[in-house]
């Protein structure tokens, strides 16, 4: 049987060093939750097959989405349903907990970007 620990989030953000660069933190159901440092601009994308939820832990960003921009701050979090076309956007450092199924890529259907992490890190 796997041991069964607690994760401390300040622990493992503290072991990111880059932006925009998914790890894996920990697994349930075929979902995984993942850690990410955002800053700058991302790039605009959608997922076809897979719903995203951002979380902001520390540090705020906006969701740009073709007809709104929406800022969220600590404690506040969104869902991106499967299919519409998003972009993060990061004036500021921000440090994001991100829940979705262990298939998505972080830049959904540009498979060729430079900010594709397809071999995600575990910490």
């Amino acid at each position: 049987m796997k041991s069964i620990e607690k994760v401390s989030l300040a622990a493992k953000f503290g072991q990111i060093p880059d932006f925009w660069n998914p790890r894996i933190a920990g697994e349930l159901n075929g979902q995984q939750v993942k850690l990410a440092k955002f800053k700058g601009e991302f790039d605009w994308h959608h997922h076809a097959h897979e719903d995203e939820f951002f979380l902001v832990v520390s540090g705020s960003f906006e969701m740009h989405l073709r007809d709104k921009v929406i800022t969220l701050h600590p404690g506040e979090f969104i869902v991106i349903p499967r299919g519409v076309e998003h972009k993060p956007v990061a004036p500021v450092e921000a440090e994001v907990l991100l829940f979705e199924p262990a298939s998505t890529i972080n830049t959904g259907n540009l498979t060729n970007s430079e900010k594709t992490k397809a071999d995600l890190e575990r910490l």
